[in-house]
């Protein structure tokens, strides 16, 4: 099982409990019988699913992010570029990037993380 991807309706699931957190499990039942249609233990299912991954925890029945959405989807992402294109972020940005053509608050919006990066590194030596 690959812990740094969901699939549709693990994710849907996640953004509740990251959306709530704490949240009791009785009311992530409640929410995901409405949303879903879930019996109670599917609900369980899920949670332990995603608890096992390092991703929730169920703390005497109060449900608790160990990692929250942003970093969940920052080693998602880290993933995605190391297996696709061997961790070449130029890579990806070219393979992104090809065949569209970048407004200027993109490209600035771009520019400015690379000027971030460059500060960030600098201070560290």
């Amino acid at each position: 099982m690959d812990e740094n991807r969901l699939g549709l309706m693990e994710g849907r699931f996640a953004d509740i409990i990251w959306e709530s957190a704490p949240i009791s499990t009785g009311d992530l039942v409640k929410i995901c019988e409405a949303q879903f249609g879930w019996k109670r233990t599917t609900t369980y299912t899920m949670l332990k699913r995603l608890c096992q991954r390092g991703i929730f925890e169920n703390d005497s029945g109060i449900v608790i992010v160990l990692m929250p959405k942003e970093k969940f989807h920052q080693k998602q992402s880290e993933q995605f570029v190391t297996e696709t294109f061997g961790g070449s972020l130029p890579a990806f940005i070219a393979a992104f990037t090809k065949g569209k053509t970048l407004s200027d608050e993109e490209a600035d919006e771009i520019q400015c993380l690379i000027d971030k990066s460059r500060k960030k590194k600098g201070q560290e030596k």
